[in-house]
């Protein structure tokens, strides 16, 4: 039987490789050539592929380095095209030896090579919350006894809005910021709000003044002192009904209240907040669930705010209980930050509405964490508890300089969320509607960058997509179809710049009907 009959060309060649070495046994490495031996005698004696792939491993960088074939270890080429047909004889899939050993095997070096820069930074650049978690217990021990909270108003929602850190004093009591930065926040404070409850408060560590959270949470002078022109509040020219922003005909949004359990220092909605917090009256949500019945081209409404979970439960099943009722409306979505900001209030009340909602038709999550250090053991618990009972949890991150602007930083982000039951889903390039917080806007090429880095390096599902809000959400990824040759299009791989070429389908074939059942009915 020819040996074509019997190998790929991937172990032919490796094959060929090593036999076309010197035979010369003079000055053999004993140390070596007793390896080789143990690795062959096991690679025949045992039933495993791995035993016949490292001796072939070996022989290669063998030849490589000193030019001796397998002859000058006493091995014939017959015996190693027995091993190479007795490994692809024993792999589930017929793998090969050559395959595996001078393709695939080198593949996964190569690829593995560039991902090592980030496994040695991603902790020590962007630790996570779990990591962090030992310093974090520590900071809430210590805010717990400034602001004297006893473990029961810790562990509840009601009790981290009453302690809410929302003044100067007990601003600088709890973080050790320097006092002009005490009074440069006091300065902002007297046109924007300020509010961080204590467990989120914990996540800051104190000695960092670049500190992930602090950025977040904590306004600083560039709010006040930024130039520019406010551009009027999000979705005033996008407002058709009370509450309601509609961008897309489909697809409704509810603004349920003004409150947050924390003021993010990006705020999109900034012009919404006000000085006190709100629900509002009955009759305001009733005309936008009106506007919602009479609009049967609406399928997805989301209630945000603010923060949907600020709502009481009563009031957040009421409304989830109405949009079941709508015919038309099919799925739902809920806008919270409270499960990183103030976890405690995931209980299992709430989890009780949201699973008996998604019963009916489906609801999702959508939530915003900027970075990993927002991820704890508490978090993420909380994100576990809600993934049961909901058909999905979702992240809409947002670009900030500072924060989450490098390629660690967001793979980071994005591997952490999805191992806390949150599927990365956006990233939002700061708005630019705000003059407020133009000093946390990132460059959109910035953005692109560090977004098509993540392509082939880390999981698919973990990639979120790169958006821009102008007037609804347009992507930003650059096209990687760089030209047409022939029926070929040619792509670009962004990890790597390779160039490769893609078949694409023939316009006349595109157009044909008769495919499929189609071609079985009767002209």
């Amino acid at each position: 039987m020819d040996k074509f009959d019997n190998f790929d060309i991937f172990t032919i060649e490796v094959l060929d490789s090593l036999f076309s070495g010197l035979d010369d046994d003079s000055g053999l490495d004993p140390s070596l050539a007793s390896n080789i031996e143990m690795l062959f005698s096991r690679s025949v004696s045992d039933n495993l592929t791995g035993n016949i792939v490292e001796l072939f491993q070996l022989l290669t960088k063998v030849r490589n380095s000193s030019g001796l074939s397998p002859l000058a270890f006493g091995l014939s080429r017959k015996e190693l095209e027995g091993l190479a047909l007795k490994h692809q004889n024993i792999d589930e899939h017929q793998v090969s030896v050559g395959g595996r050993v001078n393709r695939a095997l080198p593949i996964v070096e190569q690829a593995g090579s560039r991902v090592e820069w980030y496994l040695k930074q991603k902790d020590l650049l962007a630790p996570s919350g779990i990591e962090l978690w030992e310093r974090i217990v520590d900071n809430h021990s210590r805010i717990r006894k400034i602001l004297g909270m006893s473990d029961q108003e810790w562990n509840s929602f009601s009790g981290q809005l009453k302690f809410a850190i929302e003044s100067l004093d007990t601003l600088g009591r709890i973080l050790r910021l320097p006092q002009r930065a005490i009074q440069e926040v006091g300065r902002v404070t007297q046109s924007y709000r300020m509010r961080l409850t204590p467990y989120y408060a914990g996540l800051i560590m104190p000695e960092a003044l670049d500190d992930p959270v602090l950025l977040q949470a904590v306004p600083t002078s560039e709010m006040v002192d930024n130039a520019g022109i406010e551009i009027p509040p999000v979705a005033a020219d996008h407002s058709p009904a009370r509450l309601i922003d509609q961008f897309y005909p489909r697809v409704a949004t509810i603004k349920a209240t003004n409150m947050c359990a924390m003021y993010c220092t990006h705020c999109l909605r900034i012009a919404h907040i006000g000085k006190k917090d709100r629900i509002y009256k009955s009759q305001a949500y009733e005309e936008a669930l009106s506007y919602i019945r009479k609009d049967n081209r609406i399928r997805d409404v989301l209630v945000t705010g603010g923060d949907s979970f600020m709502l009481p439960n009563e009031m957040l099943a009421r409304i989830l209980n109405e949009l079941d009722a709508i015919d038309h409306v099919r799925v739902k979505r809920l806008g919270t930050r409270i499960p990183v900001t103030t976890p405690q209030r995931v209980n299992q009340e709430l989890l009780d509405i949201l699973e008996r909602s998604n019963d009916i038709k489906p609801l999702r999550v959508v939530t915003q964490i900027n970075t990993a250090q927002e991820i704890t053991p508490v978090s993420r618990e909380a994100f576990r508890q809600i993934s049961k009972r909901v058909s999905a949890v979702m992240n809409q991150a947002v670009l900030l300089k500072g924060i989450n602007d490098s390629r660690v930083k967001m793979w980071k982000l994005c591997e952490t969320i999805q191992e806390a039951y949150v599927r990365p889903y956006y990233v939002f390039n700061c708005s630019y509607r705000n003059p407020q917080f133009s000093h946390l806007r990132v460059p959109v090429e910035r953005g692109r960058d560090i977004v098509e880095s993540m392509y082939g390096n880390i999981s698919g599902d973990a990639i979120p997509r790169y958006i821009a809000t102008a007037g609804g959400k347009i992507p930003l990824h650059r096209s990687n179809v760089l030209r047409a040759e022939g029926s070929d299009l040619i792509l670009i791989k962004p990890w790597s710049g390779e160039e490769v070429k893609y078949p694409d389908p023939a316009p006349e074939e595109y157009e044909r009907r008769d495919f499929a059942f189609e071609k079985y009915q009767e002209k």
